[in-house]
């Protein structure tokens, strides 16, 4: 079965920074899309950045020079880096996999397949 385990989230101050990761199982990064998404309380969710097998990458205008979205694939790991954190990027992050295709537009989070349980992000001024 394919599983998702986010971690890596916490708190910290605004201009701080994080780590997230997700660790798969249950399948490669080959022929994948994998991607972080996020929601805070009250808002719908939204599409942080994606990655595909051939490391094609694409970034929501929000965090574009600040967050670092990559996958280690010898331990089918995804990550995301996040610096300069800012208090509105406080929100619930999750990971999320697409088998078999490419990445679609990051609004289009139904796409997804696979979803992580969630690790809390935290940033206070």
């Amino acid at each position: 079965q394919v599983q998702l385990v986010e971690s890596g989230g916490g708190s910290v101050q605004s201009g701080g920074s994080l780590r997230l990761s997700c660790a798969a199982s249950g399948y490669t990064y080959s022929s994948v899309c994998m991607g972080w998404f996020r929601q805070a309380p009250g808002k719908g969710r939204e599409g942080v950045a994606a990655t595909d097998s051939a490391g094609r990458t694409s970034y929501a205008d929000s965090v574009k020079g600040r967050f670092t979205i990559s996958q280690d694939n010898a331990k089918n790991t995804l990550y995301l880096l996040m610096n300069s954190l800012k208090p509105e990027d406080t929100a619930m992050y999750y990971c999320a996999a697409l088998y078999g295709g490419s990445c679609p537009p990051l609004t289009l989070s139904s796409y997804y397949d696979y979803w992580g349980q969630g690790t809390q992000v935290t940033v206070s001024s």
